[in-house]
């Protein structure tokens, strides 16, 4: 079990229809620790691989791509959900639908920030139906880069988006990979990960 499953199983709490709250500590209140581990992880997993950018989402991948992006060394970009007064028209545009806020979403990356030929790693803190990551994708294609590799915090592995993106041949990692979770039980089944030292949890492992 890793750092991160561990976390989980400690701090995280099963909602009514296959919602994972993390908010204490990955998409609220960060620890920085936390995010830290993910970087080094990530990082550690894409050994080898040219990464010229990162990019990510607004707003919960932010933390995680910045750390990314200061282990690279390279600029950290995330796709917008909405627009402001100073946004621009010279911009790439995708759409994504949010499962956990049950709506879609114009997302965009002005086009300064993506050019031709970078290699992006793109990052983010949940992976479900994979709509995010396809947006995602969509402007880095747009922008004639190149989709260096995808790094998911928590994926749940009971939902399509993963086996889809893998399919499509993107070399995707996540950290934690949920098979199932049961909101009354309060149990939740991880796909085998490298196993390590598990601190006391609140949530049961099965």
């Amino acid at each position: 079990m890793n750092f991160l499953e561990e976390k989980i199983l400690t701090d995280g709490v099963i909602k009514q229809g296959n919602i994972l709250k993390v908010d204490n500590f990955l998409n609220h209140q960060i620890e920085i620790d936390i995010m830290r581990q993910m970087a080094y992880e990530f990082k550690r997993r894409f050994k080898g691989v040219e990464v010229n950018k990162v990019l990510t989402i607004e707003a919960s991948g932010i933390a995680i791509a910045t750390l990314l992006g200061d282990l690279y060394d390279v600029p950290v970009v995330f796709a917008k959900k909405s627009e402001t007064a100073n946004s621009t028209d010279d911009k790439y545009m995708s759409q994504a639908y949010s499962f956990t806020h049950k709506q879609m979403n114009n997302v965009f990356i002005s086009r300064p920030y993506l050019n031709k030929g970078e290699k992006v790693l793109i990052v983010d803190d949940f992976l479900a139906d994979g709509q995010a990551m396809h947006a995602l994708i969509d402007l880095v294609h747009q922008a004639g880069g190149e989709v260096a590799g995808i790094g998911i915090a928590i994926e749940k592995g009971q939902q399509a988006g993963g086996k889809t993106l893998r399919e499509e041949g993107y070399h995707l990692e996540s950290i934690a990979i949920i098979d199932t979770m049961d909101w009354e039980t309060q149990t939740i089944r991880f796909r085998k990960q490298p196993e390590i030292k598990l601190g006391k949890t609140n949530l049961k492992a099965i």
